[in-house]
């Protein structure tokens, strides 16, 4: 079973910065994809992110692009996502989220697609 725990987060103004961690246990991430999803109330989950553990390759969400960086740190098993120039519509809980195999490119932004996700971390950004 693998468990995925963020931390990070919190509330910051708006241009400010704040980075997310996720953390998994029980598997390693390997040659797998490594995601990150946000939520607002009265609103789909909406895809910021993703990374390849093989070779680092990235896509981002439109509306994050150039703002959000998403990176791994292989030694911890973890991957990251910085979030610079936040906005206030950034504001909702962040998830971080893994397949149970291999992901192909095209179903990178689906949520159908991930089988583990992590609890979620609230994502303040006031104007």
């Amino acid at each position: 079973q693998v468990h995925l725990v963020e931390s990070g987060g919190g509330w910051v103004q708006a241009g400010g910065s704040l980075r997310l961690s996720c953390a998994a246990s029980g598997r390693a991430f390997s040659s797998y994809v490594m995601a990150w999803f946000r939520q607002s109330p009265g609103k789909e989950r909406e895809f910021v992110a993703a990374i390849r553990w093989t070779d680092g390759s990235t896509l981002y969400g439109d509306s994050v692009q150039g703002r959000f960086n998403i990176f791994r740190e292989e030694d911890k098993n973890s991957g990251n996502l910085q979030m610079n120039s936040l906005k206030p519509e950034d504001t909702a809980v962040y998830y971080c989220a893994a397949p149970r195999g291999i992901l192909l490119g095209s179903r990178w932004k689906s949520p159908a697609a991930y089988d583990y996700w992590g609890q979620g971390r609230q994502v303040t950004v006031s104007s």
